[in-house]
């Protein structure tokens, strides 16, 4: 609680991409006083952090910090190892190399650890489990189950102040995300969510994520703004 404004303090995980400015947006919308973060964990472009940025300060957050965590020290990822191509063929089933290893975990226990330290019971993430990647950490059994550990492990908890944590996009589909972003006010062009996006934040169109975007703005008839390199 933010003991100035008596208005609820909530960390949200903010990537820089379509689904989590979409999420900071809802959890504006519910009077909470925003506080972002990113987390710099080694991935193959920096685009999405400085869309991030952008986003955070669009949306009026409080604050937006950026951890630095080089989890591409393991590798196991198209997303933190060069080595692996990102695939460009069409989204397949089944959990694709771009699946980072525990990097939601990490992300909500970061997350964990910095509401506890200003007094938040509230953690917004985007993760979704109807237009995704097959990504097992964005299903609603892992949320559930965070949220069950993270009020056992803290301090906060175990004297009363219960977590909550939110996944507000989790059934909807992208189109639906889209529309919901864009009656809270999200400008779409500020985010970035291409997994090999180049310097200057210019989307490769081809990857799933890409895809994905692409094609939930042709379901919700609203024109796409996303910058593509052709």
């Amino acid at each position: 609680m933010n003991s100035v404004t008596n208005v609820k303090s909530a960390v949200i995980l903010l990537s820089g991409g379509l689904d989590s400015a979409t999420v900071l947006a809802i959890a504006r919308a519910e009077g909470h006083a925003c506080h972002c973060l990113s987390v710099d964990y080694g991935q193959r472009h920096v685009a999405e952090l400085n869309a991030a940025s952008r986003v955070a300060d669009a949306l009026g957050a409080v604050e937006h910090r950026v951890v630095h965590l080089d989890i591409n020290q393991f590798g196991g990822s198209a997303l933190t190892d060069r080595s692996i191509a990102v695939p460009t063929a069409g989204v397949e089933p089944g959990i694709p190399v771009t699946y980072v290893p525990a990097r939601n975990t990490i992300m909500l226990s970061l997350a964990l650890g910095w509401a506890e330290v200003i007094g938040a019971n509230d953690i917004f993430v985007g993760v979704n489990a109807i237009d995704y990647s097959g990504y097992p950490d964005c299903r609603p059994e892992f949320i559930r189950a965070f949220e069950a550990m993270a009020n056992l492990a803290t301090k906060s908890a175990v004297e009363g102040q219960r977590l909550q944590l939110h996944a507000p996009l989790i059934e909807l589909s992208k189109a639906d995300i889209i529309r919901r972003g864009t009656a809270l006010g999200v400008d779409y062009a500020l985010t970035v969510s291409c997994y090999q996006a180049d310097g200057g934040g210019l989307a490769c169109g081809l990857c799933d994520s890409c895809r994905l975007r692409r094609a939930g703005f042709v379901a919700a008839g609203i024109a796409d703004p996303t910058r593509y390199r052709s």
